[in-house]
């Protein structure tokens, strides 16, 4: 019933333990893929258990180095994480302490998961270097290969005004929606118009979108922002529900993101790669001198 899935040194890996620990992810994916065929979700749960069951190992790993390596955690820094986890996560122990009983766990269990994932959040960041430098020319090089991921469509600065219709045959909704056209067109300012009437989030902002891609709006809206010239208003857009006027602030089109602007974002691709790189020679290391067996 509870069969043994590893053994890492002298520690033993259990199928009960495996299903606490990848239990959350299958809930998710039992309601991300509920309604499709049982052989993606088979696929899906195998992908899932494998990398749990590899998670479970690289902990088992990386706390033996913690105590091969001569590390000590003090009880009273252990006795600090514990009731801040408390406080943070359950507010008191009484709460705490129901929350256990209902799992059937035990307050040392629970002290000793927060001692674990302390440790493993300590050795990961001692054995992985934090201050990793990457170069301009690493920057400039992976900005050379990847430039289609920092293409833009061509895009529009975007107003909007929108009138909820109460039914199909509402016709009051399209007469404020021309009314207010009407307004801006002879100098009420479109943003102030949008604060008044717009029954969307952005009311507050005036209506703005900011800038905008064609693929973003539904077809009819899209066709209609992009055939506006700057400083335009759009006639009055309807759709079954709804009621759309549109002010285009600005044009540029299709266009690949300078280097400047994307700089910083390529910077944290690159630390986050280097990242993982250095983390995997970590554990491939432990693992070179760590008995290790699956089953």
């Amino acid at each position: 019933v509870d069969g043994v899935l590893a053994v890492i040194n002298d520690t033993v890996i259990t199928r009960e333990q495996m299903r606490e620990f990848v239990a959350p992810a299958i809930d998710g994916l039992q309601r991300e893929y509920a309604g499709q065929p049982e052989a993606v979700f088979q696929q899906k749960l195998t992908g899932v258990i494998n990398d749990g069951l590899e998670q479970l190992v690289e902990r088992q790993l990386i706390l033996h180095a913690f105590d091969t390596e001569g590390y000590r955690m003090p009880d009273s820094y252990l006795d600090e994480m514990v009731q801040e986890r408390i406080r943070d996560r359950y507010g008191d122990r009484v709460t705490l302490m129901k929350t256990l009983q209902a799992q059937g766990e035990t307050l040392e269990q629970f002290r000793e998961d927060v001692r674990d994932q302390a440790i493993e959040s300590y050795m990961r960041s001692k054995n992985v270097a934090q201050e990793i430098v990457i170069s301009p020319f690493k920057i400039e090089t992976y900005y050379q290969a990847h430039t289609n991921d920092f293409k833009l469509e061509d895009e529009v600065s975007l107003r909007m005004i929108t009138l909820n219709k109460t039914g199909s045959d509402d016709t009051d909704t399209v007469k404020l929606a021309r009314e207010i056209r009407s307004q801006i067109l002879a100098g009420a300012a479109f943003a102030d118009m949008a604060a008044i009437y717009s029954q969307d989030s952005l009311r507050s902002q005036g209506g703005d979108r900011g800038w905008i891609e064609r693929s973003v709006l539904r077809p009819e809206l899209a066709d209609a922002a992009f055939a506006l010239q700057p400083g335009q208003v759009s006639d009055v857009i309807e759709t079954p529900n709804t009621c759309y006027l549109l002010l285009v602030e600005q044009k540029r089109p299709a266009h690949v993101k300078p280097l400047n602007e994307v700089r910083n974002e390529i910077e944290q691709n690159l630390r986050a790669q280097e990242q993982t790189r250095l983390q995997k020679q970590w554990i491939d290391r432990l693992k070179a001198k760590t008995f290790i067996l699956y089953f």
